[in-house]
């Protein structure tokens, strides 16, 4: 999908009330900004955004604490809940200020996502995520980031407030000597480089997984995993921020996946949620899998030859072609078929005797007839011949720490105060799963991503 563009020339002397870096969830703030009356230019680096940003290879899984969806569903939720889950996901480590404001927003965000923005959301009621105690993330048809993302765009294209300079790359932020206020901007593109004059600045080029130095350092535990994310994700914001004193936070948390396939395409956690196992080269689980996808994927690269498989039944397979992601692994050759336990350790490679003790444990576990070994109790149902596997391996989705900000969306320094005109959003901003990659909800990165782009614009506004 194509966005429209402009030549750096073209922007008005005067500059935009708002420049927006990164053309993934800051896209909200565009929009919501212009909304607001606010003249917006979005500086985005990469020509293919709409089907290669972190925001177009998600799972568009929104969460929205008291939404409209959960009324009309029955559903109980508030975000006093939502913030609990965030606190006990991450063991009480997580910045519970900016959690209590994201959850706060979260209702209205995915409201005004349908409402504003066009996006046709609805309540994801099949399967609950790990950690999340109520029904509470919102998704589109297909479940596919592409297709949120392309709403987004198209909304961009039709207002007239809204440039995209694409491509370009934001490289600096000039701040005035004496009030540290934002006062223009240093753009790069095919055209040259160029000074644009703002007062306010929105920096969501997502965090720094693309580059392996700063993964290495920060990340170890999965720094020999594949990563699937943009490649424009190299850390822009981070050292940009650090430039202007800004604080940093939670460097060391990360979403990881243990679902990604040799094809690149992703099996998706709900092949798990509805009742699937992950086993590893020679047939044996090695862990709880419904505690979380995340910490899961570290968990996976520890196993000999760090891959793995999912087994699931017919049963789930019909139920997970609701995602794209799992129809294009699918379409992509990478879900096996398995009459029986014995065609199933050929597929996997493994003992049948050894594959057969594990699908039995699993079997009686989730009939009720004996306690996990692992301490798994979440079982849609035991799993029934015929089979499927999927092959797996441990990969790195994005980066969840960066620069400290506040229930605006404001950067802060060391000292704790805002940078006059800077806001961060998304994995640009230390976000709300605390450390390493236990404490990652479902919709920990689309919702800092929407959700701070939507305060950071009405913060702008609000401050015009």
């Amino acid at each position: 999908m194509s966005a429209p563009t402009r030549a750096p020339q073209d922007v008005e002397t005067e500059g935009p009330d708002l420049v927006v870096a990164g053309a993934g969830g800051g896209l909200v703030a565009a929009l919501r900004a212009a909304q607001l009356g606010l003249s917006v230019l979005v500086v985005e680096r990469n020509e293919h955004f709409a089907k290669a940003n972190n925001t177009a290879m998600s799972t568009a899984m929104v969460p929205g604490a008291g939404s409209r969806w959960q009324r009309e569903a029955g559903v109980e939720d508030s975000p006093e809940r939502f913030v609990a889950d965030v606190l006990a996901k991450t063991g009480g480590t997580a910045d519970e200020r900016l959690a209590r404001a994201l959850a706060e927003v979260s209702g209205r965000l995915v409201e005004w996502l349908a409402d504003e923005a066009g996006l046709p959301l609805s309540l994801v009621t099949d399967f609950s995520y790990p950690g999340h105690s109520s029904l509470r993330c919102h998704t589109v048809p297909g479940r596919s980031g592409e297709a949120m993302l392309g709403g987004l765009v198209r909304a961009v294209r039709e207002h007239a407030l809204i440039d995209l300079l694409v491509p370009a790359r934001l490289v600096d932020v000039v701040v005035d000597p004496e009030d540290g206020g934002v006062r223009e901007v240093v753009v790069e593109s095919p055209h040259g480089q160029e000074r644009i004059p703002t007062r306010a600045v929105l920096l969501a080029t997502n965090g720094y997984a693309a580059d392996r130095e700063l993964v290495a350092r920060h990340l170890p535990e999965i720094a020999t995993a594949t990563y699937h994310g943009s490649e424009g994700s190299t850390g822009d914001a981070l050292r940009l921020g650090e430039r202007l004193g800004a604080a940093t936070a939670y460097l060391d948390a990360y979403q990881g996946h243990a679902a990604l396939t040799p094809a690149a395409t992703l099996a998706g956690w709900a092949t798990v949620m509805h009742g699937g196992v992950v086993l590893d080269v020679e047939g044996r689980r090695f862990g709880d899998e419904t505690s979380g996808y995340s910490e899961y994927a570290a968990r996976l690269g520890a196993q000999p030859d760090a891959r793995g498989w999912i087994v699931l039944d017919e049963r789930i397979h019909e139920a997970c072609l609701v995602f794209d992601d799992y129809r294009a692994t699918v379409d992509a050759g990478a879900v096996r078929e398995a009459a029986d336990v014995e065609a199933l350790a050929a597929v996997v490679g493994c003992d049948a005797g050894e594959l057969a003790r594990t699908l039995d444990a699993a079997r009686d576990s989730a009939e009720g007839r004996a306690e996990d070994a692992f301490g798994r109790t979440a079982w849609e149902a035991p799993l029934q011949a015929p089979y499927r596997a999927v092959p797996v391996q441990p990969a790195l989705f994005h980066s969840q720490g960066g620069l400290v900000v506040d229930e605006h969306a404001r950067v802060l320094t060391e000292a704790g105060t805002p940078v006059p005109g800077l806001y961060a959003a998304g994995g640009a901003a230390a976000g709300i799963s605390g450390h390493g990659a236990a404490g990652y909800l479902a919709g920990n990165g689309l919702l800092p991503a929407l959700g701070l782009s939507l305060l950071a614009a009405e913060d702008v506004a609000a401050s015009a």
